[in-house]
């Protein structure tokens, strides 16, 4: 049976930890990648060994840069042929306004957040476009649809990364190709850390579900996704308690 690889980028923590833990539960190889906290990444490698089920390469490197992501794939065509289910998940957040955030803080959250689904989704095509399937899922939020004050340039993003999501399905879907995106809510994870805990009370009321979402529950999803669903594609998917 042909073991189908996934690659998830902003592995190390969180959404994409949960995704990684996931997809190796159920069998599947994965190629798990974080530009900085290597030794938490290895940690999720220890625990997908540790499993007995899936199988587990570290590909680290800085996905905003493209001299990285000719090095990652490097190290992932060694192992594959190719990804049959590419998961962008890292991003990174500022919070502040815009006035004062750098040059330097907005290309960066730029290359992170957006250009990265380029560089990746460049490097995974060819491969699914000539095995005539494919998933390409985007770990976005629910800021990239209606904005958020304090965090422009995230949210410029991840509306960003709406717009290459609809536009690269319709471009994909003639080869059997997916691509969607999950516009997350309040997820506990340590992006969301910095409330104290009135300011999380305070949005936990805001929350008709009442409480935030958890990393399993998104990974859930993409799971889903990636395993069924072939009809759908191009869709901006809300996870977000009602919010």
């Amino acid at each position: 049976m042909k073991k189908i690889n996934v690659l998830i980028t902003g592995a190390s923590r969180g959404i994409g930890k949960a995704i990684a833990l996931l997809f190796a539960q159920k069998n599947f190889r994965v190629f798990i990648n974080c530009s900085r906290s290597i030794s938490d990444l290895e940690r999720v490698k220890q625990e997908i060994d540790s499993m007995n089920t899936g199988e587990c390469h570290i590909v680290t490197g800085d996905i905003g840069n493209p001299d990285d992501i000719e090095k990652i794939f490097a190290q992932i065509h060694r192992k594959c042929n190719g990804i049959d289910v590419l998961i962008n998940n890292a991003g990174i957040s500022y919070i502040g306004l815009l006035t004062d955030m750098t040059n330097a803080e907005w290309n960066n959250l730029i290359q992170t957040n957006l250009s990265s689904a380029f560089y990746c989704a460049k490097a995974v095509i060819p491969h699914m476009v000539s095995q005539k399937s494919g998933k390409i899922i985007q770990i976005s939020s629910i800021w990239g649809n209606v904005g958020a004050s304090c965090e422009v340039a995230y949210s410029a993003s991840k509306a960003g990364l709406h717009g290459f999501t609809k536009a690269l399905a319709k471009e994909l879907a003639p080869s059997n190709i997916q691509v969607n995106a999950i516009a997350c809510g309040a997820i506990d994870t340590v992006m969301n850390a910095q409330l104290d805990a009135e300011e999380r009370l305070v949005l936990e009321k805001e929350i008709p579900a009442g409480r935030f979402g958890k990393p399993e529950e998104v990974a859930k999803l993409v799971f889903d996704i990636a395993n069924d669903h072939n009809y759908l594609t191009g869709q901006i998917i809300g996870l977000d308690g009602g919010w």
